[in-house]
């Protein structure tokens, strides 16, 4: 009588990835990843507040704004990426918030840099945020894979 064949013990779940160097360096690479997300997220922030005075001919350009929704775009995905874990947006978006509001608060010398007059500073604040949240809220309701 033929038998069909059936599944071997081992095998995994369609969709699964495992590592073929191990699960210590997966973790490294992972742990990596947030890390870098981090170091990005305050990098791309310090240069959105360098940018937002930026003016041409006297007027101010929001290219600040402009850099803060793709790179907070690109930073939620590697952060996804690379960590594997839908929580892993908030990492860049929490250390960017706290960037913008540290940013915006004056210091006892009244120096600040986000001026609430400035609708450049505004807009930064407004996108940067609103691009780390539709990242957030796709991943939300994307298909488990």
């Amino acid at each position: 009588m033929p038998m069909s064949a059936s599944p071997q013990l081992g095998s995994e779940p369609p969709g699964s990835r495992r590592s073929p160097f191990g699960p210590a360096l997966d973790l490294t690479l992972r742990v990596a990843g947030g890390l870098l997300s981090v170091v990005g997220a305050v990098l791309t922030g310090v240069l959105e507040l360098l940018l937002s005075t930026l003016r041409v001919g006297g007027y101010l350009i929001g290219v600040s704004a402009v850099i803060a929704v793709l790179a907070n775009v690109a930073l939620s995905w590697f952060a996804y990426r690379t960590v594997g874990r839908k929580a892993a947006v908030a990492l860049p978006a929490l250390i960017w918030f706290v960037l913008m509001m540290v940013a915006a608060g004056g210091t006892d010398e009244g120096d600040i840099l986000l001026a609430g007059d400035n609708w450049v500073a505004l807009a930064l604040i407004v996108a940067g945020s609103m691009a780390f949240a539709v990242m957030a809220f796709r991943l939300i309701l994307a298909p488990r894979r």
